[in-house]
């Protein structure tokens, strides 16, 4: 497989951890800059609004660019957003710096999927999103052992600037040139928006990730404030989350693969579960190493199952609409969760964050039940359409 693949995997592993990295020092920040809790964690929210109102339109706009040159600049943009937000003076600065390059955060994520499927199909298309997988489970840990290692929370943004900057070179020195492309298909996708069971669907995928990061987000405050654990700890125990995540993620696969509504439906309850043990035996140090480990486990299945559960529904020409479609539902979520999560923390505390999320995922489950026959017309139409296969079909 050609190198530029794993480039593109390095860099999708730099962006996706400069957005969830954060996750691990909100509390470190929020004493650093004096400002509430629910404050600093706008700093995930406002990146993925960003991301969300981006993802439809900022591919499309500049379909007709070199693509090796907006990776390039993507990446450079990555680089220095992150040496601005370590050396933010304000909270404003930094919330600054962080709301910049995410405009651009979906720009890489589309042409590296683009430029994987034409150089090697499927098996590329996987290892590109070994790096989103990765970032997502081992980002918050490395980058919050960093900001506790050297005892400096910029330490945590200079990791993620160094990582978007190897991938930076490589891709200056080791991706061809690749120009534009001036044709459009995704126009004739929009009448996927005629189906009730889509947006049931898109809803949904909303709601879960709301459910997952209205907790998740807070999760290393949830540590230091109910089970006592310092810093150090702290990390070990996201490395703990991330690394069993990575093994959930591959059985939630597996399980997918065999029924997608049952696996769904256990997911929901199993991350349901996993949350009102962390309530009731949250101030057990021993406990919450077990708990926190399973619920790593449980966590990551939420990427996999609105994906699965809407691509599913829908013809395969319309997938790449789709796709976008989820990239901001993706982000809808995490921000709503975020936000909401802060606000149960400043009306009721830290220790009563997990009952947002277990009503999330509860309403959820409830709509899980609810489905809509497929309409002829629509999968008659979606047929007559001559269309590229997209790179979500892989």
């Amino acid at each position: 497989m050609k190198k530029s693949i794993y480039i593109l995997a390095l860099g999708a592993f730099g962006i996706i951890t400069t957005e969830f990295g954060v996750i691990g020092i909100l509390p470190t920040i929020s004493r650093e800059f004096h400002v509430p809790i629910d404050t600093a964690g706008w700093l995930l929210s406002a990146f993925a609004i960003t991301v969300a109102i981006s993802s439809p339109f900022i591919t499309a706009l500049t379909t007709k660019i070199n693509r090796k040159l907006l990776l390039c600049m993507v990446l450079g943009i990555f680089v220095l957003s992150n040496i601005l937000s370590a050396f933010s003076t304000n909270f404003t600065i930094l919330m600054v710096a962080r709301i910049l390059p995410a405009f651009l955060h979906p720009l890489f994520w589309n042409i590296s999927m683009a430029i994987a499927f034409k150089q090697g199909g499927p098996k590329a298309v996987s290892v590109v999103m070994t790096g989103l997988s990765l970032a997502t489970v081992l980002g918050v840990p490395i980058t919050t052992y960093a900001a506790d290692f050297f005892n400096n929370w910029q330490a945590s943004f200079f990791l993620s600037s160094f990582i978007s900057l190897i991938a930076f070179l490589g891709l200056l020195f080791f991706v061809p040139s690749i120009p534009g492309n001036k044709d459009k298909t995704s126009q004739n996708q929009l009448y996927v928006l005629k189906s009730p069971q889509l947006w049931l669907n898109l809803i949904s995928t909303i709601l879960t990730l709301a459910a997952m990061f209205s907790s998740y987000t807070y999760l290393a405050a949830y540590l230091e404030k109910i089970t006592h654990m310092n810093g150090a700890e702290i990390s070990v125990m996201l490395l703990l989350f991330g690394s069993l995540g990575i093994l959930g993620n591959w059985i939630m696969g597996m399980a997918l693969n065999r029924n997608v509504v049952l696996t769904a439906r256990l997911f929901f309850i199993l991350l349901i579960s996993v949350q009102i043990l962390a309530y009731y035996f949250g101030g057990i140090f021993t406990a919450m190493v077990v708990i926190v480990s399973f619920w790593g486990m449980v966590h990551t299945g939420g990427f996999l199952v609105p994906n699965i559960r809407t691509t599913q529904a829908v013809p395969h020409q319309a997938l790449e609409f789709v796709n976008s479609l989820l990239t901001s539902c993706y982000n809808i979520g995490i921000s709503l969760g975020a936000f909401v999560g802060g606000f149960i923390i400043t009306q009721y505390g830290i220790h009563q964050i997990v009952w947002i999320s277990i009503a999330l995922l509860a309403v959820t489950l409830g709509l899980s039940f609810i489905t809509f026959p497929k309409k002829q017309e629509t999968e008659e139409k979606s047929e007559k359409i001559n269309m590229t296969p997209s790179v979500c079909e892989s």
